[in-house]
């Protein structure tokens, strides 16, 4: 063999040794470093032993006979399949949930449990259906929360052991069969019925008892303006009538006499001679003949009218007279006014506000009016 070409030869496989160690040296740094990420952790095994957890960040590790397994570290969250169950009262529901967990202890969630979300997912099934087996149909429809916290309590017991901690479950939606789901709606129908029926009846019932109060409150006005109207009626003839007694006061006698010359003067225009007249008649003309002659035939006694006596004055109330005008007018002002605010009242809605039974009112007039009735008699 030429010596050049021996040399040439072993100088290629000098650079090939020297390729395959570079490499070599390469592959086992490569081998020799992990980089863990901030939100996981890894175990290490070497030759298939456990040996430690490593921590974010660069670790060095024995080359070729290490193997790491990542946890992450974060809150997971794991979708549990629908389920199908039959509740306490017979009732065949289905329902899904969402489970939020978290890895505690890395190093048993590797030992403990083969797959931990799996491990957890199918407890989590498991459990769902035992618990909604155990309630009723309309508790699993309307406690929810119970329902959680049941699965989360049955969850974490196993789930300590596996270092998993289970932070939250939320069942998402419990729908029962289609014929419950019929007959549900059936029976809201019939109670949204029902209610409606209430309604309509009570607001009748309102309503013939608001006509019934404003019949009410309308009878009790009209007695209080009939009874007004009396009253001021009975007033107003008691005025006309001592008005025309004293009238009749201060015509006196000689209105009498005028007025008995007159029927003179009637009866002298008969055909008769003769004429019957009264004594009484008789002593007026004479007197009034002495008014008009200046005769001594009589004395003007009372010509120019006579006064009532203090008993009569007093029965007919004359000096009072003006203060009974007054009262009379300040009541009847008085009344009407409160009469248009009473009934604007009731015009407004505000019956029972300051409305009064027709006894009440009868019974205060009559009170009123005997006080009045006392001090004239005394």
């Amino acid at each position: 063999m030429d010596p050049i070409t021996l040399q040439s030869g072993l100088g290629l496989g000098l650079v090939g040794v020297g390729l395959l160690a570079l490499l070599l040296v390469v592959v086992t740094l490569w081998q020799s470093f992990e980089i863990v990420d901030a939100y996981e952790k890894k175990t290490l095994t070497v030759f298939g032993e456990y040996r430690k957890l490593l921590e974010p960040g660069i670790n060095l590790i024995p080359p070729f006979v290490s193997r790491t397994y990542p946890f992450d570290m974060r809150t997971q969250t794991l979708d549990v399949p629908r389920q199908e169950a039959i509740t306490r009262d017979n009732s065949p529901v289905t329902a899904d949930a969402v489970v939020y967990i978290k890895v505690m202890d890395a190093k048993k969630a590797f030992l403990e449990v083969d797959d931990y979300k799996k491990a957890v997912s199918n407890l989590a099934q498991t459990t769902l259906r035992a618990v909604l087996g155990d309630m009723e149909l309309d508790d699993t429809l309307n406690k929810r929360q119970e329902i959680n916290a049941k699965i989360r309590k049955e969850l974490d017991e196993p789930t300590d052991e596996w270092g998993i901690r289970v932070e939250s479950v939320e069942v998402r939606e419990v729908n029962p069969s289609k014929d419950v789901q019929q007959a549900m709606e059936q029976q809201t129908s019939a109670e949204r019925r029902r209610r409606a029926m209430i309604l309509e009846a009570q607001g009748e019932r309102r309503s013939a008892v608001e006509q019934a109060e404003g019949d009410k409150q309308s009878n009790i006005i009209r007695a209080q303006g009939e009874k007004q109207s009396q009253i001021l009626e009975a007033q107003g003839d008691a005025i006309s009538t001592v008005l025309r007694a004293r009238s009749a006061e201060s015509m006196g006698e000689r209105a009498i006499i005028e007025r008995g010359m007159e029927t003179l003067e009637e009866i002298g225009k008969g055909e008769s001679t003769t004429f019957v007249l009264p004594q009484e008649l008789t002593s007026l003309v004479g007197r009034y003949g002495k008014a008009l002659s200046g005769s001594d035939v009589q004395e003007m006694e009372g010509l120019d009218g006579k006064e009532f006596d203090a008993d009569t004055r007093k029965m007919l109330g004359l000096d009072d007279i003006d203060e009974i005008l007054g009262q009379i007018e300040e009541s009847a002002e008085m009344n009407v006014e409160e009469l248009e605010k009473e009934a604007e009242a009731v015009k407004a809605g505000d019956a029972g506000a300051s409305i009064r039974s027709a006894d009440e009112v009868i019974q205060e007039m009559d009170d009123e009016e005997a006080p009045a009735e006392v001090e004239k008699e005394e």
